[in-house]
């Protein structure tokens, strides 16, 4: 819901039928599940990570809205940010004049391996330098045995990157600390022997420990690449360019850590299996394997877009 959030506040403020009405709109961001913040304490766990104190005084903002638009006190909110927003690992609240934030550096971290990407014992890695001739990365997605959603939340994704149908993209140890607060956006470039498949990305923490706590997660049905109003067709050997919407974040990555990137074509239940038939899927019973493949090399550069904030 973090993203919808940001877009219709940026639809009303770009078409809101008065002045007062683009000029008013705010914007709150927790790091909660969904309705989660009433549950917000000073030791905030969502899902296994612990986020330290997430409390923020909902009810008296509620009276200030309600005493400036109900009972007219024009001064109730002048003091207000526009964006307020949680930073995850650093465990603050912090507010903002503006969505996305004027100071943020959106890099893109290009993916690269020796076409052995798969598991996190792999050989895939993340950075800013675009990819050269490199082999492509494989997997074979059957949606007999999808990838499982692990929890609500913030979950520890280890055991799933053990898995030869998920690839990992991660960077080096970080030498300093980095945040990124923005929209995500990843790039990729695919192939596959099924007319239509699924591709999904994940973008994750990993601490010094291991243990990689999930951010955002998206997918992409490869039929509806052009759009949602019409359906087209993937054919054997060619490559299609994808855009994933990865929604949006705010967190920091202490030194120590790794952004990581897991990309698969399933995330079952959280998203509905793409049986790999072309079909309505709802009505099938039966389902093809599919060989997939993203690519990473000149004029074929599969990266995500980070919102990097000084």
């Amino acid at each position: 819901m973090v993203n919808e959030a940001f877009l219709l506040s940026k639809l009303m403020r770009e078409n809101g039928e008065s002045a007062e009405t683009r000029e008013n709109q705010y914007v709150v961001i927790a790091p909660t599940t969904h309705c989660g913040f009433d549950s917000a304490t000073e030791h905030t766990v969502v899902g296994k990570r612990e986020l330290g104190d997430v409390q923020f005084d909902y009810y008296n903002l509620y009276l200030r809205w309600f005493d400036r638009w109900l009972r007219g006190n024009e001064n109730a909110m002048t003091s207000v940010s526009k964006v307020q927003i949680y930073v995850m690992g650093a465990n603050k609240w912090r507010s903002e004049a503006e969505w996305p934030l004027a100071r943020t550096n959106f890099a893109k971290y290009y993916f690269h391996s020796g076409g052995h990407a798969n598991g996190r014992e792999g050989d895939g890695t993340l950075s800013t330098s675009a990819p050269g001739e490199e082999p492509a990365d494989q997997f074979q997605y059957d949606p007999k045995n999808p990838v499982p959603t692990v929890g609500d939340g913030a979950q520890d994704q280890s055991e799933l990157e053990k898995r030869s149908d998920v690839l990992v993209y991660s960077t080096p140890l970080l030498k300093t600390g980095i945040e990124l607060t923005g929209p995500l956006e990843v790039i990729l470039f695919v192939g596959s022997t099924a007319r239509d498949t699924d591709f999904t990305a994940k973008l994750v923490d990993v601490y010094p420990n291991g243990t990689a706590f999930n951010l955002q997660d998206g997918i992409l049905r490869v039929r509806y690449r052009e759009g949602f109003n019409k359906k087209v067709w993937m054919k054997p050997g060619e490559v299609y360019r994808l855009k994933i919407d990865l929604h949006a974040t705010s967190n920091y990555f202490p030194s120590g850590h790794r952004i990581r990137l897991e990309l698969s074509s399933s995330n079952f239940p959280r998203f509905d299996r793409n049986l790999n038939t072309g079909g309505n899927n709802y009505d099938e019973t039966e389902a093809i394997v599919a060989e997939n493949v993203i690519h990473h090399a000149p004029y074929r550069a599969s990266y995500i877009t980070l919102p990097i904030v000084p």
